[in-house]
């Protein structure tokens, strides 16, 4: 128990670690032409993230608005909505056959742009959930958005440029700490009995799952209807449902501190809830990744193009 003890008292401390490795791990990967494709491909990039900064909290807004969520299920949902994509999305627009570059600059801007539109959309969704007594930090968490995300994110981008050669272990080495400091925090939470299926309860499951559904809808059928390329397809629609949830855990830890010894059943519905959000995302980002491969090899196959129009 008493290690379980140590990882509430340090929990900031953890997921401060994991996000600072996922973002130096991405930065390795990116240098400053990945941003050009912004003006290559404007069109794809203004349609993904409008979808990404504002449809995606319209969609939260809508759940917390339609009432029956509990408070913490509530914040969790905003926080899933006020983060960008993250470097798995990249990963997987890859595996899909997307475009790559498209995802690595949503991904980017996404991600610069949080440093002003997560406090932002975190004000308007959760602010009236909150105790009367409560500012929300907006310059707290812009900070901190700076420090563990943007900072480590600048150095990798400084690592491939200095050291290109060793840029690729390196972000593997920083990803694979991340995820490994993920699993820690995922053990640390249930041992600390703060991740509890049951006091959870089936109803917020099946909130979360809808919302998650709404949201890779709304990445599929919008690029869709816009007659966007199909590897482009790929790119917004995994970007939407694959986010930087290691952005989420952290503002967590920096909104619902763990205390030792303290009930927090709020703060503990937000952490179930981005863990499951976490969770589902890779299992529809799986799927999506075989949905959008076949479309995509079926384009750039003749003999299948025929049979798969319209």
């Amino acid at each position: 128990m008493d290690l379980f003890d140590a990882y509430v008292r340090h929990e900031y401390a953890f997921a401060a670690t994991q996000l600072v490795l996922a973002m130096l791990g991405m930065g390795a990967t990116l240098t400053v032409g990945d941003f050009r494709e912004v003006a290559r491909a404007p069109r794809s990039v203004s349609i993904g993230l409008v979808l990404q900064l504002i449809g995606v909290p319209l969609v939260a807004a809508a759940f917390v608005a339609w009432g029956g969520l509990g408070v913490g299920v509530a914040i969790g949902l905003a926080l899933c909505a006020a983060i960008p994509g993250g470097t798995v999305s990249n990963i997987f627009t890859y595996f899909a056959r997307g475009h790559i570059a498209l995802s690595i600059s949503l991904t980017a801007v996404a991600t610069l742009a949080c440093l002003v539109t997560t406090p932002i959309v975190l004000g308007l969704l959760i602010a009236h959930h909150m105790p009367e007594d409560f500012s929300m930090p907006a310059g707290r968490i812009a900070i901190e958005i700076g420090l563990c995300l943007l900072l480590p994110l600048v150095l990798g981008m400084l690592v491939l440029r200095a050291f290109p050669a060793q840029a690729g272990r390196f972000s593997k080495l920083c990803i694979r700490g991340s995820l490994l400091t993920i699993g820690l925090i995922v053990v640390g939470a249930a041992g600390a009995g703060r991740l509890d299926i049951e006091a959870f309860g089936l109803s917020n499951l099946g909130i979360t799952a809808g919302f998650i559904a709404v949201v890779t809808l709304l990445g599929w059928l919008v690029p869709r209807m816009l007659a966007v390329p199909t590897a482009d397809r790929a790119a917004i629609g995994i970007e939407l449902t694959v986010r930087n949830t290691n952005l989420g855990l952290l503002i967590k830890a920096s909104l619902f501190p763990a205390v030792v010894g303290v009930s927090d059943p709020v703060g503990d519905q937000v952490l179930f809830t981005v863990l499951l959000y976490g969770a589902l995302m890779l299992l529809i980002g799986g799927v999506q990744i075989g949905g959008f491969r076949r479309r995509v090899r079926a384009e750039h196959n003749p003999t299948n193009a025929p049979r798969q129009s319209g």
